[in-house]
């Protein structure tokens, strides 16, 4: 960039983009879906506990209904929320939810092989140590504590 003598540049802030707004969206949507989970189960269940199963396992899981995505094309969101098809598709997904993690909990618990493998996942791809790392506060000498 040439400037003149006495010319200055002038340096526009920072609008929308790396502003952060979308990460707070993103936290707030899952803020009030916690809040909402938390009024529904009971128990020794983390907030992450229930969040995967609502937002994940079983959102998921009705994702993959061809009848519940033909009527959300079809109808609108108040239609759609009263279709008798909703509770039946969600009661097949808790079911087929259940079904699913007590069959991948059973093998991983009965074979050391799968337990290893499990163990090879989560270490090498889906970065547990660094996660961990992440969480871990920083010491007085500037090092994770144990």
């Amino acid at each position: 960039m040439v400037l003149e003598a006495g010319e200055k540049p002038v340096l526009y802030p920072i609008t929308e983009a790396g502003g952060g707004s979308v990460q707070e969206k993103e936290r707030a949507r899952l803020r009030e879906i916690i809040e909402k989970v938390n009024t529904l189960f009971e128990g020794e269940l983390s907030d992450d506990d229930k969040l995967v199963y609502v937002n994940s396992v079983l959102m998921g899981k009705l994702l993959e209904s061809t009848t519940l995505v033909q009527q959300a094309a079809n109808n609108t969101k108040e239609q759609f929320a009263n279709s008798p098809d909703l509770l039946s598709e969600l009661t097949n997904a808790i079911i087929s939810a259940l079904d699913a993690h007590m069959t991948m909990s059973t093998q991983a618990l009965n074979s050391q092989a799968v337990l290893n493998g499990i163990k090879d996942i989560l270490l090498n791809h889906a970065k547990l140590w660094e996660a961990l790392r992440a969480r871990a506060s920083p010491g007085p000498t500037g090092t994770a504590e144990p």
